[in-house]
């Protein structure tokens, strides 16, 4: 069961080119491509003749054309040719799906296309500020359902035994966690005051010593989480201008796309406010990162598995956030069904 009616990132804008993409969004099989103007098209991935995915076919300037009989879709998803026949069959039809483009992502909308508005992407913080550096991030196949992703990313404990050699630190065990439920989503928080820098930060942080570090660990609808990271040194703990000038901060937006019940597709990227140009410091970034969400796909994998095997019924205090967002997304799709199923 998924939200329809919310923007998902469908590909990376480097994926899509002037040749077919096939992918799975939600268990639906789309065909993506760019038309000759650039732009990004979206049509459901099979012929409604036979069902063959257009993405087996050919593309024919800004039209598919089935690799079985011929029968060609602009895109709008209106079959504009039928071989051998006068006017296409009215039932020759495809779904189009609104698409938009935004911070090196393609974004798709799933359901009501009159409701799509591509305002309502989520916003990020400091994207084309020039002081603020940008680690492009990567996208990463983890074969669980998505909600164990949310709980994962609604979790800032889990790094102490997860991520011992980079997020992590035994510093961390034991402090509360606040949970704040909003409009659009779930926030779990906590500051840990003078604390050592954990591995990955090390690096990169101005100062020596201890820390004060800010966790804020935010998922938003359908399954977009925004982590943000303040190391400051200790005893200077801010989140208001102005902030001590040795700040360390990045915002890590993490967005999850569901394939299928059992299978995710983990898009994200990193904004910092220091080193805007520095490539080397972004490849570092990335190569940190990826290796931190390896530990995380080991682990979610596993779970997976074990939960499908025997589920289990017990939670822990920092559970809080995760269940409440669970919550959240349970009655959003109640609603929307009941919504669909009376029209």
């Amino acid at each position: 069961m998924f939200l329809k009616n919310a923007w998902y990132v469908a590909a990376t804008d480097h994926e899509l080119g002037r040749h077919l993409h096939a992918a799975r969004i939600l268990g639906e099989d789309i065909v993506l491509y760019r038309a000759l103007d650039g732009g990004v098209v979206a049509l459901e991935d099979a012929c409604p003749h036979r069902k063959l995915p257009l993405s087996m076919g050919r593309l024919k300037g800004d039209e598919v054309e089935c690799g079985y009989h011929g029968l060609v879709f602009d895109c709008t998803g209106a079959c504009t040719h039928a071989p051998g026949m006068g006017s296409p069959p009215k039932a020759a039809v495809v779904r189009s799906y609104p698409v938009a483009e935004r911070y090196g992502l393609v974004w798709i909308w799933m359901g009501e296309p009159a409701r799509a508005n591509p305002a309502d992407i989520i916003k990020v913080d400091h994207w084309g500020d020039p002081a603020w550096g940008v680690n492009q991030g990567d996208a990463m196949l983890v074969h669980c359902n998505y909600l164990y992703l949310t709980d994962n990313l609604l979790d800032p404990s889990h790094v102490s035994w997860v991520h011992q050699t980079s997020f992590g630190s035994a510093s961390l065990i034991g402090e509360r966690l606040q949970t704040q439920v909003n409009d659009d989503g779930v926030l779990v928080s906590r500051w840990l005051r003078n604390v050592e820098v954990a591995p990955f930060y090390a690096k990169f942080v101005k100062f020596d010593g201890n820390c004060d570090r800010k966790q804020h660990y935010e998922v938003r609808v359908p399954a977009h989480a925004v982590i943000k990271a303040i190391f400051t040194p200790a005893g200077t703990a801010s989140e208001t201008e102005p902030l001590h000038p040795d700040v360390f901060l990045m915002d890590s937006y993490n967005f999850l796309t569901p394939v299928d019940e059992n299978t995710t597709r983990y898009f994200w990227f990193q904004m910092r406010n220091f080193s805007p140009d520095d490539a080397a410091v972004s490849k570092q970034f990335a190569e940190d990162v990826r290796g931190a969400f390896e530990e995380d796909r080991v682990v979610l994998e596993a779970v997976q598995q074990g939960m499908a095997k025997n589920p289990s019924k017990m939670n822990l205090p920092q559970d809080a956030g995760p269940l409440r967002f669970r919550q959240k997304m349970q009655a959003l799709i109640a609603a929307e069904q009941a919504s669909a199923q009376a029209l």
